[in-house]
């Protein structure tokens, strides 16, 4: 493949990328209108045996926002079984995530772009499980975000040092039929809605 080639590749599915968020931040918000709290509850049951079976102490979550998956029920449950909790913290635009440990109830303050973050005097934590929001999924474990790469980056520096599970939350109806992946792409481990949790299919 020539780099022109391989370029015009990339734009076609950063295109087809663009049309495909549109469309499932809309089906997200509906979802989340329809059954969100419901999508909680489930999230926290399915999502607590799923933690529960795999290695690690050390579980990053996330400050739901636009209509994404709550995982804070999950977060306060995994808190009460004595798991260390992070959230991300956006050190540096186009970086890598940084994760601070948190707690429920913690005081916080808004990040780079409003969401609420732990303050610098958390310390710095290196997570076992990583819970992802996402704006859709398909059966393969791809993941389609908001075109920052935020994650991608993250899972890639994570991998490269030890072993990670990567789990995407989602609203069930955040599923779409494939999403064209590119090589930086960071697949998913799990996925995990109100229907129950799943290891993702063999592309």
């Amino acid at each position: 493949m020539t780099p022109s080639s391989s370029g015009q590749e990339d734009a076609e599915k950063q295109a087809l990328k663009a049309r495909l968020r549109q469309q499932a931040l809309k089906a997200r918000a509906e979802a989340a209108r329809r059954g969100g709290v419901a999508t909680a509850a489930w999230l926290r049951e399915h999502g607590l045996a799923l933690v529960e079976s795999l290695p690690g102490e050390v579980v990053a979550g996330y400050v739901p926002v636009r209509h994404e998956a709550d995982v804070m029920p999950l977060l306060r449950a995994l808190h009460e079984r004595g798991y260390t909790l992070a959230l991300p913290v956006v050190a540096r635009r186009n970086a890598p995530l940084v994760f601070r440990r948190w707690r429920p109830g913690m005081e916080m303050q808004p990040g780079a772009y409003g969401i609420p973050e732990p303050g610098e005097e958390a310390p710095v934590v290196e997570p076992d499980i990583v819970l992802a929001p996402l704006v859709a999924f398909d059966r393969f474990g791809c993941r389609l975000g908001y075109g920052g790469g935020y994650y991608d980056r993250t899972l890639a520096r994570l991998r490269a040092a030890r072993s990670v599970q990567a789990i995407g939350c989602a609203h069930a109806a955040q599923e779409v039929a494939r999403i064209p992946a590119s090589a930086t792409d960071a697949r998913l481990d799990w996925l995990l809605t109100e229907r129950g949790a799943r290891r993702p299919e063999e592309a």
